[in-house]
This record gives structure tokens, C-alpha cells and sequence, in this order.
């Protein structure tokens, strides 16, 4: 019997050192910096098309770490990338394939219904080395699809600094 406690005692012990360790987690986020870097290239890409845009960077949890808005870029381009930029971080999907899986006809489409939710080009997820960071999305350039490469051009710019 006093074996019998012994294990038991030990089982039970034993589960609550590992839901100690369950009890708290960590998190890697992108630096201002870092962020910053992401925005500027994206930026600096559409700029060298001839293209006025804003650059939003959001983090894992949809905030806005970075915005910028060039000089001419639409007042509307602000909340649209922003938007982009959340909804790839929510959704851990870059826009584009949203715009394709939230159509009428699809299963996914209600998701069109959802505040925030911005199914068109021009939003990428950001994360590297095994991490999810968050998301970057431009708006501005003529189509979704010129946001989209601003945005990858942002991301390829910080690439080397996430990897790890």
C-alpha cells in the first residue's frame, strides 16, 4: 500500500510540475526597428514603380507597430493597409489567397462579413525562422497585386534579421 502511495504521489506530482511549465509562455516580436525596416523597403519598392503608397506592420496580435504614408498616397490608403496587414496576421494567410477563398460562392465566404477583414492583394504574414511575427500590407500601387510585391519586397529586406 505505502508503494502504492509512493506512485501516486509521484504521478500527481509529477503532472503538476508539467502544467507549471504550461502555465506561462514566450513570445518573439519584431523590434521597432525591425519593423520600421520592413515598412521603409516595402515603401522604398512601390516608390521606385512610381507608386504613392502606406506600409502597415502589425504584430502576432493585429496591433500596428509601424505606419507609414507617402507623400501622395490616397487618405484611404492608411486604413486599407493597415487593414491588409491585420488580416494576414489574423488569419496566418496572405491576403491574395483570401481574396480567392472568401468569394460568394465558396465556404469561407461569411468571412467577408467580419470588421477588419480585407480579402484583396496586398497583405503577407511575416514570420521566419519557425516564428510568427505578424503582417505587412501596402496599399496605393494600381492593383493588389503591385501591393503584394511591396510588401514581399518589405519582407525580403528582413529576412537575414528573422531567420534564425
Amino acid at each position: 500500500m505505502r508503494q502504492l502511495s509512493i506512485v501516486v504521489f509521484t504521478l500527481f506530482g509529477m503532472s503538476g510540475i508539467a502544467f507549471a511549465q504550461e502555465a506561462v509562455f514566450q513570445t518573439k516580436s519584431l523590434t521597432p526597428e525591425t519593423a520600421l525596416a520592413a515598412a521603409r523597403a516595402a515603401m522604398d519598392s512601390c516608390r521606385k514603380q512610381g507608386f504613392q503608397v502606406s506600409v502597415a506592420v502589425v504584430d502576432r496580435a493585429g496591433l500596428t507597430q509601424v505606419l507609414l504614408r507617402d507623400r501622395f498616397a490616397g487618405a484611404h490608403t492608411i486604413e486599407v493597409a493597415t487593414d491588409k496587414a491585420w488580416t494576414a496576421a489574423s488569419f496566418h494567410t496572405p491576403t491574395s489567397s483570401l481574396a480567392k477563398e472568401t468569394q460568394p460562392d465558396k465556404p469561407l465566404g461569411g468571412l467577408r462579413n467580419l470588421p477588419r477583414l480585407l480579402a484583396v492583394s496586398g497583405g503577407i504574414v511575416i514570420e521566419g525562422g519557425g516564428t510568427y511575427f505578424g503582417g505587412i500590407g501596402v496599399s496605393g500601387a494600381p492593383g493588389g497585386e503591385s501591393d503584394e510585391a511591396c510588401a514581399l519586397a518589405g519582407l525580403k529586406a528582413i529576412s537575414d534579421a528573422i531567420e534564425f
